[in-house]
């Protein structure tokens, strides 16, 4: 019975712990020089079909005040258990 008991623990455990995971990966860049400007835009989808997402470039660019886009890099942030999904657009430039 006490094994039993340590082997659920150990199930539960591990299946609480898997599926969290963030990846950020460059999306694009152009030739104009990197700029000393931000901006970054986020989302939120639950159950992957609930939630509005306006992680977008454009929206990145817009919240930083960026005309001239140098680099764009995307992260993607599973939830715990793969409940949520979170994006962010995160644009460097002038």
């Amino acid at each position: 019975m006490k094994k039993l008991i340590a082997v659920m623990a150990l199930v539960a455990v591990c299946f609480f712990a898997v599926g969290c995971a963030s990846i950020t990966s460059p999306v694009g860049a152009t030739t104009n020089p990197v700029g000393s400007k931000v901006g970054q835009a986020s989302g939120k989808v639950w159950f992957g079909a609930f939630g509005r997402a306006d992680a977008g470039i454009q929206a990145a660019a817009s919240n930083g005040g960026i005309k001239n886009i140098s680099t764009i890099d995307y992260t993607t942030k599973l939830g715990l258990l793969g409940l949520w999904v979170e994006y962010e657009a995160t644009v460097t430039g002038e």
